[in-house]
């Protein structure tokens, strides 16, 4: 099978003869891209006898904006729910807006793995260790996530006998997907008392973290999932409501729900069973079903047309604003270069210019985000 990996902009996608060979495409993009990608190359590949299987999905808790991103999946073979819960979420919204629901298929999150949790495990003499899993937009303000790195080190302050690490997303500078206003390697300085040393700010990956974890507590990271899926004691916080904005009203029914003040009296959740099972936590050979859809459409000969959900007819305003924001045309063509540049001006941007460019876009980015966002924020704490 052609390896379809590649780190290309939706238009170079939509012209690349090669893609057409493949077996399997992997959307692993965000729903504007989606559903461009779908339009166009669905367009494309409409004559062809031999077009690969689109899969899409999603790598974390679905608790926001459920119905916008399916909608902008929705057309392609497989879109892959992580739990049984929400197979049955995306499959209401597929059913309520009319279009096909036997493209979701019930997976699991893809990092679900690692060694099951044991407290007695020969060796194991450190201390008790919580882990506090940081999100970066939860809370959201400055003021709010002070405040709860505050509450993690007045936790720390009363149980002396405890290591309490922040497990950060990234390291100062580094770019991720979600960027923090507010990291909390640059707050812990703000701190009215010191941290305490049993305090302790950790990178790296969360898996490693969690096997040195023995309560993980977090307001709603996609890494409790992972915890409970290990058998690790987890809380979500309620210190700052059960909010969607919080994303921890998912966990409602979980038994996890806990607050600052109760762990620090040594309250330990337990997890409710049924709603484990039902978010796939646990769930053996979870990709059985993905691959008896895969295996049922190779067998039914050829593949249809791609219909998205989107389309000039059904949303005449909104579609062509996505695919003009990839450099893509309602035909699914790569639009051409305006006077001047403009929305459409990325898509036909020579390709070697673009790889000339791409190393110096990234270091003006990175310069800033490190030195010049930081200065802002610095005067603008001063006004």
């Amino acid at each position: 099978m052609p390896d379809s990996r590649r780190d290309v902009d939706a238009g170079e996608l939509v012209v690349d003869e090669q893609l057409a060979t493949a077996d399997l495409l992997v959307l692993a993009t965000a729903g504007g891209t989606t559903v461009s990608l779908l339009h166009s190359l669905g367009l494309n590949w409409a004559a062809l006898e031999h077009r690969p299987i689109t899969v899409t999905g999603y790598v974390g808790v679905v608790y926001e904006k459920l119905v916008d991103g399916l909608l902008t999946r929705a057309g392609a073979d497989l879109v892959l729910a992580n739990s049984a819960y929400d197979a049955e979420r995306f499959r209401e919204v597929f059913l309520g807006v009319g279009t096909d629901q036997t493209s979701v298929v019930e997976t699991a999150l893809p990092f679900m793995d690692g060694n099951p949790y044991d407290r007695t495990a020969a060796g194991v003499t450190r201390s008790f260790t919580v882990c506090f899993a940081v999100q970066p937009s939860v809370p959201r303000s400055k003021r709010a996530r002070l405040r709860m790195l505050e509450r993690a080190a007045e936790h720390a302050r009363r149980c002396p006998e405890r290591l309490v690490l922040m497990k950060l997303r990234s390291l100062p500078g580094e770019h991720t997907t979600h960027i923090e206003a507010h990291p909390y390697q640059s707050l812990i300085g703000q701190l009215d008392n010191p941290a305490p040393p049993n305090l302790q700010l950790v990178y790296g990956n969360m898996g490693e973290v969690l096997d040195r974890t023995d309560l993980l507590v977090t307001v709603s990271s996609t890494a409790a999932l992972e915890s409970l899926h290990r058998g690790i004691p987890t809380a979500i916080l309620t210190d700052f409501g059960v909010r969607e904005a919080n994303g921890n009203h998912y966990f409602t029914n979980s038994g996890c729900l806990s607050s600052w003040s109760e762990i620090d009296d040594g309250h330990i959740p337990v997890p409710d069973p049924a709603w484990k099972a039902h978010q796939g936590i646990g769930k053996g050979d979870p990709y059985a079903a993905a691959r008896a859809r895969i295996a049922a459409l190779r067998a039914a000969g050829p593949l249809p047309l791609i219909t998205p959900y989107y389309t000039p007819q059904r949303a005449s305003c909104y579609l062509p604003e996505l695919l003009a924001r990839h450099g893509l045309d309602e035909r699914g063509r790569p639009l051409p270069v305006p006077l001047g540049g403009g929305p459409g001006a990325r898509g036909l941007v020579p390709r070697h210019l673009r790889k000339m460019l791409r190393p110096l876009a990234k270091r003006v980015y990175q310069f800033g985000y490190q030195r010049v966002a930081p200065a802002l924020r610095r005067v603008g704490g001063q006004l």
